[in-house]
């Protein structure tokens, strides 16, 4: 630990053949860390492994960077935030966001290849799909993004 108080000599030298000025002593205040941060009350930190660790296995964050793949898009997350109050059809979403019904139809291709939405066909009038969402799968998506980010 460093001591509180330290004194240095400042020699002031001039431009001409070096020679000293004037020499004072001035006090030198020096706060410790963990003093400056805290005050005395941190947490305790916890202890340092001896010696670095390389048997450490990787991660598995595939699921959780799919889904985070998938929700980075403004369209996408747009989308699933809509289908969750009930099924739409493709000119609904479109109409919705502001889009047009083809890009639409793409990310919501996106999103039935990766098994968040589905699509259902009127049952009166078999030209009209509808996209719901599979909450089930949905929810795993979560979990996937809530265990890499706790």
């Amino acid at each position: 630990m460093l001591p509180r108080d330290i004194s240095v000599r400042i020699d002031t030298i001039s431009t001409e053949m070096s020679t000293p000025i004037d020499a004072t002593t001035q006090p030198i205040t020096v706060i410790a860390p963990e003093d400056a941060k805290c005050a005395g009350a941190c947490p305790p930190r916890p202890e340092l492994p001896p010696e670095p660790r390389l048997d450490i296995p990787a991660p598995d964050v595939a699921e959780a960077l799919a889904a985070a793949s998938l929700v980075a898009d403004r369209t996408r997350a747009s989308i699933l935030r809509m289908l969750a109050a009930g099924p739409h059809c493709v000119c609904e979403i479109a109409a919705a966001l502001g889009e047009r019904q083809n890009n639409v139809s793409m990310h919501l291709a996106r999103l039935r290849e990766a098994g968040l939405v589905r699509a259902v066909r009127h049952s009166g009038d078999a030209r009209w799909i509808f996209y719901e969402r599979d909450d089930q799968r949905c929810e795993a998506a979560l979990s996937a993004l809530t265990d890499l980010l706790r």
